[in-house]
């Protein structure tokens, strides 16, 4: 028998000119040169670069191994002949430099073909005796045409007498049958999967930007990578049609909108997958392609098959974009863009089935308890009564865990005719006005919930298609709680009372998530009234009641109003116990933390930047921004750039602040604690400082104040700015001040009357400053005298004093000198209580005065960067600027992996690189390191 050799089939596909390095993947193939090694089996779906990996590998074989060769071998449909495949084997031998007479070789076929494998082993051998320490690879492509079973026990009588100077690579689509297991188990085997195969974020920005002529930033190769997870044929695809764009618009459009309905991928995937599939395969995958996660029983609800376990274990046998979601292999998905395609196949070949796919997912996932995604399949398949009914089933373990963005989704989902239907969907409307600052809308949707409620009571059939859970129960009291929160926002402190009473008495003893939300509105009107003391007793006994109701999330959440209670107080060392009490809490469990660690960190930073530690402030700022890009949607994400703000106004950076403090006005929503700092009088308070008294005073008259006010706590803040602005004004025309001092002196009798300390830190701070400006250096000092003396901690306040600039200064150099000596009438044992008291304040003025003029603090490193690293950025900088891995990295700084990598995201995004090495170099070039 004479077969042709076809020369084409024995050579590796050029290597292209701008071919990715992937250095891993040359480690991981030249592992299958270990003694004993005898298969190396590359294994993925279509388009995953099998061929391009080895090809590249073997064309570079030499220069690492220079006594190694490579024989090729391209596999077709043909090669299921026998006598065709043992043909090129043997042509493949001679490439490797082993001779062997074909003719002679092949003659005993068909009867013994084992004779022949016989003779090209033997060839090995005596090859290898003549060029000791010579090594053979043997690289057989396409191996996932082959289907006959004679050519898989020759492959494997071969992978079993195989001398070790002969190792064997396979390239699939498909896992062989083959003795893998066996091969594995002996350590002989070593496995490159799609895993491995897809490409980092590096190797693609590698591909698209410089095999691919393309210019994308690092962004735009991140989204791409991350719609294609790392398969190479889909970013081909992609930089194929971005090629043709000329503009940045068009391109970013582009990537966004990529997906498996894009034409060339539907012809790709739909040509070298879907159409090579018999008609049950292709059954299956277009029925469950509507499906997120696949797992057998659910498969089979689905696509009214059976077998759908062994169907999901054989897809991935056969690499057809399936991937496993656990270790088990009960879990799967479709790659994502496979998912695309089948899903756009099906809706071009049975559209009407598609509602009746999700129904059933609906169905199978409800009874499993497993109620997103069942409520999720019943929204796509537009049944919204059997959504909504699902949606107040979940409600209690929903508002339990916080799950805000669900939440948030479920009421945008439901036409708003199906909302009114449900007292409790009608507040989760309410709710989701609330977040975006509508009041007016929280109030219709409230009247709705209560006009449900009466219709339900009239109408049996309304009632009991309603979920009957403590929701349901509650809902008179929530709707209560809700409208206490609405009148809150409207500074309604009597209204809040009434609402809140109202709900906390409604509630039964065992309803803790009421009564720890009603009492917590009582604390805080108590806190809007002023009356701190009565808040705080009445907000910790809230917490006890969410503590009670096992609502972690709402006990930490509160957590940060309280203490924000006790630095109104006086008392910042009890705000940053509760802080620091409630981080071990939130992260004694690990990732994910609960959403309330980022804001806690914020708080941390707060009480650093006062006592004028800002480079621990900065730090727990970037802990906090890192933790809320993970974290749901919190009515605290203001807080970050207020805080922000403030540490750049301890750096003298007023522009910066300003900015900030717009961001913070953006992301503010009243209702849900009192307005004690509104965030306009901060923005004034900037103006003051910078010597733009003209926009200070246009607000004062805008808000109506005036040093004849009566004092009122939630304006106390709008006062104490509006006494910086007429101190300013006296700096430049010497306006009058007696009537601020008439002001300030009613603010301290009002703070005073209910033990409101941290108030009156600040009133006779500005008293102080305020008779220090009309030259009355003594009534200044009595006031330092009083407000050393009776402030509770004194050594908490830093930035308050320094942050008034020059005339603080004067005020404080002048209480650190010399004072006249107490008059000698006075009774002994006072005259040295009066020195005592005196030498205290000149001794704490001293002190501020010496922080002061330290340097201002700074990062470690001189920085010539548009945005300077974060001191926390410098720190991972330097270690990245190492030998360490991420995971190593990580562990050094006490961070998790995610955390990490939110940090080098922003790095290179400040640095405008792509890579760690891009970093490390562009760190030494600005001084970073």
């Amino acid at each position: 028998m004479s077969t042709a050799v076809l020369a084409t089939k024995l050579f590796a596909p050029a290597r292209r000119p701008q071919a990715v390095e992937r250095t891993r993947l040359v480690e991981m193939l030249d592992a299958g040169f270990a003694p004993g090694h005898r298969l190396t089996l590359v294994s993925a779906p279509a388009g995953f670069g099998k061929t391009t990996a080895l090809s590249d590998w073997v064309a570079q074989l030499r220069q690492r191994h220079p006594l190694a060769r490579a024989g090729w071998v391209s596999l077709d449909a043909g090669d299921n002949d026998l006598t065709r495949l043992l043909t090129h084997l043997v042509a493949a031998w001679a490439h490797l430099g082993i001779e062997l007479e074909a003719t002679t070789a092949l003659r005993p076929l068909p009867d013994n073909p084992s004779a022949v494998l016989t003779a090209l082993v033997n060839a090995v051998a005596e090859a290898a005796e003549e060029a000791p320490g010579m090594q053979s690879i043997l690289v057989l492509d396409d191996y996932h045409v082959i289907t006959s079973p004679e050519v898989h026990e020759a492959t494997t009588f071969l992978l079993e007498h195989l001398p070790d100077q002969l190792h064997l690579t396979i390239a699939t689509r498909a896992d062989p049958p083959l003795p893998l297991a066996r091969l594995r188990s002996r350590g002989q085997l070593t496995e490159v999967r799609g895993a491995d195969l897809r490409f980092t974020s590096d190797e693609a920005q590698r591909f698209l930007n410089q095999a691919m002529g393309l210019d994308l930033d690092a962004a735009d190769v991140d989204a791409l990578e991350e719609r294609t997870e790392g398969w190479i044929a889909g970013l081909q695809l992609a930089a194929l049609s971005l090629r043709a764009m000329a503009t940045r618009p068009e391109v970013t459009d582009f990537i966004e909108a990529f997906t498996g309905s894009n034409r060339f991928v539907i012809d790709y995937l739909a040509d070298e997958v879907l159409a090579r599939q018999p008609d049950e395969v292709r059954h299956f995958l277009l029925r469950t392609s509507v499906l997120d996660r696949l797992t057998g029983p659910l498969c089979d609800a689905v696509s009214g098959l059976t077998g759908g376990t062994a169907m999901l274990v054989d897809l991935e046998r056969a690499n057809l974009f399936v991937v496993p979601l656990d270790t088990q292999r009960a879990w799967y998905r479709y790659h994502h863009l496979f998912a695309d395609v089948l899903q756009s196949r099906l809706l071009t070949e049975e559209p009407e089935l598609v509602p009746q796919l999700h129904r059933r997912a609906c169905d199978w996932f409800a009874a499993k308890g497993l109620t997103t995604d069942a409520v999720r399949h019943a929204l796509v398949a537009e049944d919204f009564t059997r959504a909504a009914h699902l949606m107040e089933e979940a409600l209690p373990e929903v508002r339990r865990a916080r799950q805000d963005s669900l939440l948030l989704a479920w009421a945008r989902s439901l036409p708003a005719s199906v909302l009114r239907r449900s007292p409790m969907l009608s507040i989760v409307a309410g709710w989701e006005r609330m977040m975006a600052g509508d009041l007016d809308g929280l109030e219709a949707w409230l009247d709705d919930a209560d006009a449900a409620l009466a219709a339900g009571a009239d109408e049996p059939g309304l009632a009991n298609a309603w979920a009957a859970n403590d929701e349901l129960r509650t809902a008179p009291a929530t709707i209560l709680v809700y409208r206490a929160s609405l009148a809150q926002a409207r500074g309604d402190v009597a209204g809040t009372v009434r609402h809140a009473r109202a709900a906390f008495d409604l509630a039964d003893s065992g309803d803790h998530l009421v009564r720890g939300s009603a009492g917590g509105f009582l604390g805080l009107a108590a806190w809007a009234a002023g009356d701190i003391e009565e808040a705080i007793a009445t907000f910790s006994e809230a917490l006890r009641s969410l503590h009670a109701a096992g609502n972690l999330v709402d006990e930490l959440d509160a957590t940060v109003v309280l203490a924000d209670m006790w630095v109104a107080a006086g008392r910042p060392s009890g705000a940053r116990a509760l802080h620091e009490q409630a981080l071990v809490i939130a992260t004694a469990n690990g990732e994910p933390y609960p959403r309330a660690t980022s804001d806690l960190h914020v708080g941390l930073a707060e009480l650093d930047r006062e006592v004028g530690d800002t480079s621990s402030a900065e730090t727990h700022l970037e802990t906090a921004a890192v933790l809320a890009e993970q974290a749901s949607i919190s009515e605290n994400r203001y807080r970050w750039p207020l805080v922000k703000a403030q540490v750049r106004v301890s750096r003298g950076d007023f522009e910066s602040a300003r900015s900030l403090l717009e961001e913070a006005a953006s992301l503010y929503r009243p209702g849900f604690h009192p307005q004690v700092r509104p965030i306009e009088a901060m923005v004034v308070r900037l103006h003051v400082a910078t010597g733009d008294l003209a926009s200070a005073a246009s607000w004062a008259e805008a808000q109506g104040l005036s040093v004849d006010d009566e004092p009122e706590y939630l304006r106390e803040y709008e006062h104490l700015t509006l006494a910086r602005l007429l101190l300013a004004q006296h700096r430049t025309d010497a306006a009058d001040l007696s009537g601020l001092l008439a002001l300030l002196a009613r603010m301290e009798r009002a703070a005073a009357h209910v033990g409101r300390l941290g108030s009156l830190v600040e009133i006779r701070m500005l008293q102080a400053l305020t008779h220090h400006a009309r030259g009355d250096h003594a009534a200044a000092f009595g006031h330092l005298v009083q407000l050393r003396a009776e402030a509770a901690e004194p050594q908490s306040y830093v930035r308050l004093f320094l942050d008034e600039g020059a005339p603080m200064l004067e005020l404080l150099r002048d209480a650190a000198g010399p004072r006249d000596v107490p008059d000698q009438r006075l009774d002994p044992k006072d005259r040295a209580e009066q020195e005592e008291r005196d030498e205290l304040v000149r001794a704490w003025a001293r002190s501020l005065l010496e922080r002061e003029q330290s340097p201002v603090e700074a990062p470690a490193t001189a920085q010539s960067l548009p945005e300077p690293l974060s001191q926390r950025e410098v720190e991972v900088l330097q270690l990245l600027d190492s030998e360490l891995t991420g995971p190593q990295i990580a562990d050094e700084l006490y961070v998790s992996l995610n955390t990490l990598r939110s940090h080098t995201k922003r790095i290179f995004t400040k640095l405008d690189v792509k890579t760690r090495a891009a970093a490390v170099r562009r760190g030494h070039e600005h001084g970073v390191l």
